[in-house]
């Protein structure tokens, strides 16, 4: 007889559903004495931090939310975001967290989308709140959160989030979904152009993400996080559930500025953090009276964009450890990392730096990563050279967008995600993205990196930050323009810039048009290209 005619069948013995639920009844019945939350002097130990959570979900339960119920949030790094982060699951409800510097448009589109029944929403973001609402025609339950630490707003609903915890059951139920594939949360992509799109996530994408987190960055018992990572963006790169996971401790951070920055980590002993390039540069610029001289090495993830060689370089000589992650919301955050590989750590700062600005390899959890001709879905050698489309597959890619089949359908076309991001992989496994597919530049029939350039504008001494659009040219169809962010005192002019490019690259490479003055960027430290591509078709003749 076979084995799988045997009726070796699921039960409650062998099979439990995946939940990040489940890490906080784990860790709280391990370190229940543990600090699991600090945020300016409030202390919550993990005891006390399962109990607010519970006592959340028991409250929302009371005011009708159930399964499949979409529940909004839009706060900062506060401890009310992370109880937030299990008391929605417990209940099998959705949570959405929402961009805090998004304007009343964009979250009025966000909750009426969405459908969310209940709003919890920080009094500084009152305003934004209030005029979202009213756009978006709908009549949820509205739970202000009045943070000690936060500038004053207005209450925009009927009920402050304490007073809400206080008739909550401190017992409620822990309960796990019936289903692993069950969402977990919504998250919503930039919108860059055209209304955002809606990311589902899954209890298992959400688990399995979360373990990857915590293996790949060395998270344990002993690790102390700052949140200087949105959780609102793809709910914290998963941080929010594996910082638990590990029983580690979570330092809640308002503002991400050097000065607390480098307090929290002499202060807490802070150990691991995450952060866009953005972050990186501005602790690598930071004023001499924000600095505080590390107490010791601090571990520091980054991703949203390659970070240049010599961001690198400058974190590395500052004392932080820096691990290169690429993803995106629909990944969970983490779906690759640029894994240590022996005899990295004894190559010249230089090669060093430029190995760690690789994507890397598929994350632990992740299936694969494959760069493939998106025309024939074949996969392209792993020469370094051979462009093609990054696309990845397994079970932390999200499980659609919201009623939007069209766009969910085009994702997963070929049974892969196709991420639209051009790369190629090293003869070593390694991925490198080169562009994305929309800022690949075209002049002249031949295609120019806009990375390649960035990255050669970073090293001129001058230049702080740097990016490259595409700029419209009778002759040549598009040239490379560049946008540049001088460091404070620095000085330079166009004819510079445009000089050392020429130095260091082919000249057909090098930006003709240079652009001075600070750059746009989103709330996750992203440049927005988008806007730059603007500016350079107005500007051009």
């Amino acid at each position: 007889m076979s084995i799988y005619e045997q009726h070796l069948d699921r039960t409650p013995a062998n099979y439990v559903p995946l939940s990040p639920v489940s890490f906080l009844t784990r860790t709280v019945g391990i370190y229940p004495n543990r600090v699991a939350v600090i945020h300016g002097e409030r202390r919550y130990t993990y005891a006390q931090f399962a109990e607010r959570c519970r006592r959340l979900a028991s409250s929302l339960a009371k005011a009708g939310i159930g399964k499949g119920d979409t529940i909004a949030i839009m706060a900062p790094n506060t401890p009310e975001m992370l109880e937030a982060h299990y008391a929605v699951p417990m209940l099998g409800a959705v949570l959405c967290c929402i961009n805090t510097r998004l304007d009343a448009g964009a979250v009025g589109f966000i909750l009426q989308h969405s459908e969310a029944k209940v709003v919890m929403t920080d009094r500084e973001y009152a305003a934004v709140m209030d005029s979202a609402l009213k756009q978006a025609g709908t009549n949820p339950l509205v739970v202000d959160i009045d943070d000690p630490v936060a500038p004053p707003g207005a209450m925009v609903g009927s009920v402050e989030y304490e007073a809400f915890l206080r008739d909550g059951d401190p017992n409620h139920a822990e309960k796990l979904p019936d289903d692993e594939w069950q969402a977990i949360a919504l998250g919503y992509t930039s919108g860059t152009t055209g209304n955002p799109k809606g990311v589902v996530a899954h209890h298992r994408g959400a688990y399995l993400n979360a373990c990857a987190n915590a293996l790949t960055f060395g998270l344990s018992p002993k690790s102390v996080y700052l949140w200087t990572l949105p959780m609102f963006h793809c709910n914290g790169w998963t941080y929010t559930w594996a910082v638990t996971l590990a029983g580690g401790t979570h330092v809640c951070l308002r503002r991400v500025e050097p000065a607390p920055i480098f307090a929290a980590i002499a202060e807490h002993g802070v150990t691991h953090m995450c952060g866009a390039p953005v972050v990186l540069s501005m602790l690598i610029h930071a004023p001499a009276e924000a600095r505080r001289p590390l107490p010791h090495s601090v571990q520091i993830a980054t991703g949203g964009a390659a970070p240049p060689s010599t961001v690198i370089a400058g974190m590395e000589e500052m004392g932080f450890a820096v691990t290169h992650l690429y993803g995106l919301t629909e990944t969970y955050g983490p779906s690759t990392v640029c894994l240590w590989q022996p005899g990295l750590d004894e190559l010249p700062i230089d090669e060093k730096s430029a190995f760690m600005a690789r994507q890397g390899v598929a994350t632990p959890m992740l299936q694969e990563a494959a760069v493939m001709d998106p025309a024939t879905m074949t996969r392209l050698p792993a020469d370094g050279t051979s462009m093609g489309e990054l696309m990845l597959r397994g079970n932390t890619v999200m499980k659609g967008y919201l009623k939007n089949v069209a766009a969910t359908d085009e994702a997963f076309a070929g049974g892969w995600f196709h991420s639209g991001d051009l790369a190629v992989m090293h003869p070593d496994g390694y991925v490198e993205i080169k562009d994305r597919a929309k800022d690949i530049i075209i002049s002249g029939g031949e295609n120019i990196s806009s990375l390649e350039v960035e990255e050669v504008l970073y090293k001129h001494p001058a230049v702080m930050e740097a990016a490259v659009v595409a700029r419209p040219d009778d002759k040549w169809g598009e040239t490379p323009q560049a946008f540049v962010t001088l460091k404070p005192g620095a000085t330079a002019t166009q004819a510079d810039i445009v000089a050392w490019c020429r130095q260091h690259m082919a000249h057909f490479k090098a930006p003709r048009h240079v652009t001075f003055g600070p750059l746009p960027k989103t709330s996750t430290g992203k440049i927005q290209k988008f806007e730059l591509r603007e500016r350079a078709r107005a500007i051009a003749p």
